[in-house]
């Protein structure tokens, strides 16, 4: 069978490429995606991310290159000098100062942007208190009586202190496009810096493995304005019963009803503040 002349298969593969980047290209965009950050920190992470992976691939292909190189050479036998000499410069630049040089620009990167992440020590923020349970997040906000599940209101433009700490296991709570996550541990409470830059909704998903219903462990997210969330909070607080907002599809102790076996049916969606929501 005649093999392609060079300029045919050079087309072909360069009819390929928009075939081939289109997994690549889709995946920088969608309701969980860090690469299409909405909030500071979220932003942050992604400038973070990107030199990584540039400086990643080219040592990938370094060391890829010398690997085919060192397979295909000739042999070449050195002196006891020489061997001493090259293993010396190999174990300096690749073993010493490459390290070097790549831990001190990631530190010198990651370190201000973690500060930037932390809770900030000369204001006091807005405060809300999440809880994760299996199979669900229990939102509170301090100074009113509303008490949400699954779902989390935030005003845009502003700082929000996040304490997340966990009724039963450890669980991760995480919205993509806003931020880093952070670990839900029973008896213990972890405090994440959010912000938003404009209004919008968002998803959130617990992820640290916790039982069986893990999968269906979803926040929703909406970011309201200044003026918009001042008016949902006045709104909620004024509704709100004396014990919270207890959801329908929740039982006592807000713990979910246990979820269907496999094949089995599933159970309704909740309702939370009106919107159904799949178990």
């Amino acid at each position: 069978m005649p093999m392609p002349s060079t300029p045919a298969a050079a087309l072909s593969v360069q009819s390929m490429l928009p075939v081939l980047a289109v997994p690549w290209l889709a995946a920088c965009e969608g309701p969980q995606s860090i690469l299409d950050p909405a909030g500071p920190a979220a932003r942050d992470v992604t400038l973070l991310w990107w030199p990584m992976l540039i400086v990643a691939t080219f040592v990938l292909a370094g060391v890829t290159a010398a690997w085919i190189v060192a397979m295909l050479r000739r042999p070449r036998d050195f002196s006891p000098e020489e061997a001493k000499r090259i293993s010396r410069r190999w174990v300096i630049g690749g073993g010493i100062l490459l390290p070097t040089a790549s831990i001190v620009l990631l530190l010198g990167f990651g370190v201000p942007a973690g500060d930037r992440m932390l809770p900030l020590r000369s204001e006091a923020p807005l405060r809300i208190d999440v809880t994760g349970r299996q199979w669900q997040w229990d939102v509170a906000y301090p100074g009113s009586s509303v008490v949400l599940v699954d779902e989390l209101h935030l005003p845009a433009g502003r700082p929000v202190h996040i304490h997340v700490t966990s009724a039963d296991v450890i669980h991760s709570f995480w919205v993509p496009r806003l931020g880093p996550k952070i670990d839900a541990v029973p008896g213990r409470t972890n405090v994440l810096r959010l912000q938003a830059d404009e209004a919008g909704s968002f998803r959130g998903q617990c992820s640290e493995f916790c039982g069986t219903g893990h999968a269906h462990m979803v926040l929703r997210v909406q970011v309201h304005t200044e003026a918009g969330f001042s008016a949902w909070l006045a709104e909620r607080t004024a509704t709100a019963p004396a014990g919270g907002d207890v959801p329908a599809g929740t039982v006592p102790g807000g713990a979910l009803p246990a979820p269907a076996a496999p094949g089995g049916a599933r159970t309704p969606p909740r309702l939370v503040s009106g919107a159904a929501f799949p178990p």
